[in-house]
């Protein structure tokens, strides 16, 4: 009989971190923290669900054979934090901080600054935090440059932001100023102004039919709220108008 070890709380955590748009091939995995103890549990593939109607070969059958072989899992094959946890032994504060956090990163990526969060609100002491975040950093699971990288990319490409709401919002996950300035460093000013101009392209045909001013204030707008400057929004609305043949005098001054 094979025997399966896991490592509990390294199930996903439900309501944890960004949306899908922010993978951009940076999820990271939890396994690698638990290293060739922590197997992916197929326990509910077709071929196990087979395999529990034949012989219980997999551990899951039931009757009393499935009885004996699962007392003699818990005796033998289970973690030590399940055994405490059934004792009603309180876990390691280490063990806690780590099961924590590989919940936390299971489906979505963290700042440091994020785990650390967690943990002080689950009152996890200071230094077996900085323990185990340490060493998840040391093996590459928290990687604030990475996560920074990442989220510039799929933030601009997928929303249109620009370098000035990415840096806002790093700021807000922790992310330090001098990882912040290197990521957002992939955007150029001239790429930014084509995402800005491909933006008011999309939100141009919305507001035909309504007067000149109104259509620079309500594109204009949109374009502040994704952190592009006075200067470019002005220019961009502005080009967009007079391709449409509408007559742009007086608009240099700004909105």
């Amino acid at each position: 009989m094979t025997r399966r070890t896991e490592w509990p709380g390294s199930a996903a955590d439900p309501g944890a971190g960004p949306g899908r748009e922010f993978a951009a091939g940076q999820e990271f995995d939890a396994g690698q923290a638990a290293g060739s103890d922590h197997e992916s549990d197929v326990s509910h593939g077709p071929a196990a669900r087979a395999g529990r109607g034949r012989s219980g070969a997999s551990g899951t059958g039931f009757g009393e054979g499935a009885g004996r072989r699962s007392r003699s899992r818990s005796r033998d094959g289970g973690s030590p934090s399940s055994s405490r946890a059934e004792k009603g032994e309180p876990l390691d504060p280490v063990e806690q901080a780590r099961n924590i956090c590989l919940r936390l990163l299971t489906g979505t990526p963290r700042t440091r600054k994020q785990l650390a969060d967690a943990l002080r609100k689950r009152e996890i002491p200071d230094e077996a935090a900085e323990e185990v975040l340490s060493r998840f950093e040391d093996v590459g699971l928290i990687d604030d440059a990475a996560f920074a990288g990442a989220w510039v990319e799929s933030r601009h490409h997928g929303r249109g932001l620009a370098r000035r709401a990415l840096v806002r919002e790093l700021r807000t996950k922790g992310v330090d100023s001098a990882v912040i300035d290197e990521a957002v460093g992939q955007l150029d000013s001239e790429q930014e102004e084509e995402t800005a101009r491909e933006l008011v392209a999309r939100k141009l045909r919305s507001t035909r039919g309504l007067e000149r001013d109104k259509r620079l204030r309500r594109l204009a707008g949109m374009l502040a709220r994704k952190g592009y400057g006075e200067g470019m929004a002005l220019r961009v609305v502005r080009r967009a108008l007079e391709e449409e043949g509408e007559d742009t005098e007086g608009l240099d001054e700004p909105f």
